[in-house]
């Protein structure tokens, strides 16, 4: 019997141990970037707040199209300001949602808290990047009469959402050099997405270059400037925000 309590005593501890160790990995992602962490700044174009949400609101005009982002499994939110406040500044209200643990999973229907705080918004798309982007999918699949549109960075929905069906804008974007999104499990979900799914590949673009958090272990060297991807990212997205508000 003393072994028995002595073996379970041991167990309790590399459990509690273990817990521990994954706790301080989730809650310690990489630190973001100086440009995203200058993207963070309000000016005469664009109002960011940080508080809950991560929200950037252009200042001109009162959008009715907003944008709600997951972000990517332990990425700091604030990694994708820049992208945010570029959006932003073309009339759209962009609202970074952060995640228990820095993990979407943990977090799925944490857009539907930012449309109740928005009633103004007539439209809402979701997103987000790597593994944000398969949980707001989920979120879309689950809420249908919610959403206009979806979008992936760099992302797909799980196996178990299908939003093939739905009357859904979607946008798919992703570089031809992540190594950790593959571009077979990316064409493989296309049975999941609808027929006139959006399909954007960014020549030269890895994983890690979808935010502003240096690189990430895994990845594939990318072969254009972050900068460049991003600016191919912004572009897809925004065509995508424009289809929904009904400017194309």
């Amino acid at each position: 019997m003393k072994i028995i309590k002595w073996v379970v005593l041991i167990l309790g501890i590399l459990l509690l141990l273990g817990l521990g160790a994954f706790f301080l990995w989730a809650l310690n992602p990489p630190q973001p970037m100086s440009d995203a962490l200058e993207a963070l700044d309000s000016d005469e174009i664009v109002t960011v707040q940080n508080e809950t949400w991560l929200v950037f609101q252009p200042t001109q005009e009162t959008p009715t199209t907003g944008l709600i982002f997951y972000p990517g499994g332990r990425v700091d939110p604030r990694a994708y300001a820049p992208a945010a406040y570029k959006i932003a500044e073309n009339g759209y209200l962009v609202v970074i949602v952060p995640m228990p643990l820095n993990l979407a999973v943990l977090g799925v229907s944490q857009a539907q808290e930012v449309m109740a705080a928005y009633p103004d918004i007539q439209n809402w798309v979701i997103g987000g990047h790597s593994l944000g982007g398969s949980m707001a999918a989920s979120f879309a699949d689950q809420n249908p009469d919610l959403i206009d549109g979806v979008f992936f960075w760099a992302s797909y929905p799980a196996s178990s959402t299908d939003l093939s069906d739905q009357e859904i804008e979607a946008l798919s974007i992703y570089g031809t050099q992540d190594g950790l999104s593959s571009l077979s499990d990316i064409q493989a979900s296309q049975s999941l997405l609808p027929e006139d799914t959006r399909w954007v590949a960014i020549d030269g673009g890895n994983h890690a270059q979808f935010g502003w958090y240096g690189s990430q272990a895994g990845d594939n060297e990318a072969a254009i400037s972050r900068a460049e991807q991003q600016e191919q990212i912004v572009q897809a997205t925004m065509e995508l925000l424009a289809s929904v508000d009904g400017e194309e």
